[in-house]
């Protein structure tokens, strides 16, 4: 099958490498009825959240985060639980006054708040606007943002062998580096496009997000934060809302191939009979004490699949939590009191109610 052309950038000169890598018309949109889901600087309700960021909804007030952060008048005055993120309630709506007549330059209606930065430029633009449009809005320092024309661009020596995929997603990337394409400056190999990478420092957050081929930290993250990439200062997405908490459980039942005892394989007790050892070098596998014939004075253990002579995997045949056929619970544990004249039965468990007495 034919395959199709590598994504190119327009060719630019280097005068002219600041301009933008696709220009796509002014789009006519009619403004929609604000509802409570439309964010109220940028009018959008339909944006990506790594783009946007989280939608703030509170005292009737409805703003995307990055709106709030790149808005040029609007500062932090709070603390971080004290508004969004610090900006106050009575500071938002008075700049929502403030921009309330002024035309974004790329969709051209009104309530346009972020401002290029570059001096003597007077573009103003929505943020989601600017993102589509090619503009740069930064997440560090005082949080400037350019527009198309005036945006950061990276100066790198970077030469590409054929058609170069993505790092990330296996696409394949523009022939240079542009506002869609960036790479790596500290290996110069590494490939990735904007919207890849920029997933990828949103799952990592500063202190995982790294180049995906060299590994380099400072550099990478220094021309990352430069380009536009917002890098949280938080943990790692897979660090957060318990994504390993099942790792941290420890082992708690009996894997005798017969557990002896009545009341099951996960009684534990600290001393005695059903005291429950767990593996020395796996940890993965437990017993009690009287189950595999362990001596009271005995402080560790090691399963069948680490010494080969410890217990064996839990097997389908009766064990004295199942009473075998013709036998009463009763003589079981006579048994097992006969075999062992120092034995006593396991504790009441606390999930079951004592009988009340006649």
């Amino acid at each position: 099958m034919p395959q199709s052309p590598p994504a190119q950038c327009p060719p630019a000169p280097p005068e002219e490498q600041a301009g933008p890598s696709h220009v796509p018309p002014p789009r006519k949109r009619k403004r929609p009825v604000p509802k409570e889901e439309v964010c109220r600087l940028c009018w959008r309700a339909d944006c990506d959240p790594e783009v946007v960021g989280q939608l703030c909804r509170q005292k009737g007030l409805c703003v995307h985060e990055n709106c709030l952060y790149h808005a040029t008048r609007l500062g932090q005055k709070g603390a971080d639980e004290e508004g969004f993120y610090g900006f106050l309630f009575p500071d938002i709506r008075q700049e929502l006054k403030r921009v309330a007549q002024k035309r974004c330059c790329i969709c051209r209606l009104r309530g346009a708040s972020v401002a290029c930065r570059r001096r003597r430029c007077r573009r103003i633009f929505h943020f989601p606007c600017g993102s589509e449009r090619g503009c740069v809005s930064q997440f560090f320092g005082e949080f400037k943002s350019f527009c198309w024309k005036h945006r950061p661009v990276q100066r790198v020596r970077a030469v590409q062998q054929d058609e170069t995929p993505c790092l990330i997603c296996q696409e394949v990337v523009a022939g240079r580096p542009c506002y869609d394409t960036l790479v790596c400056p500290a290996c110069a190999s590494a490939w990735f496009h904007r919207r890849c990478i920029q997933g990828q420092a949103l799952r990592s957050a500063l202190h995982y997000f790294r180049c995906p081929l060299c590994q380099d930290v400072p550099t990478f993250q220094a021309e990352m934060f430069r380009l536009g990439i917002k890098i949280p200062d938080r943990d790692a997405a897979w660090e957060e809302d318990g994504a390993f908490a099942d790792h941290y459980q420890r082992h708690s039942s009996c894997d005798a191939s017969q557990c002896l005892c009545p009341v099951g394989r996960e009684q534990a007790e600290v001393n005695g009979p059903w005291r429950l050892l767990l593996c020395g070098s796996c940890a993965s596998r437990g017993t009690h004490q009287l189950c595999s014939g362990i001596g009271e004075d005995a402080d560790s253990w090691e399963c069948g699949d680490c010494s080969g002579t410890g217990t064996a995997p839990p097997t389908q045949g009766p064990s004295h939590s199942t009473p075998g056929p013709g036998t009463s619970a009763e003589e079981e544990e006579a048994r097992i009191l006969a075999g062992h004249p120092g034995t006593q039965l396991p504790s009441q468990p606390l999930s079951q109610k004592p009988a009340e007495p006649h």
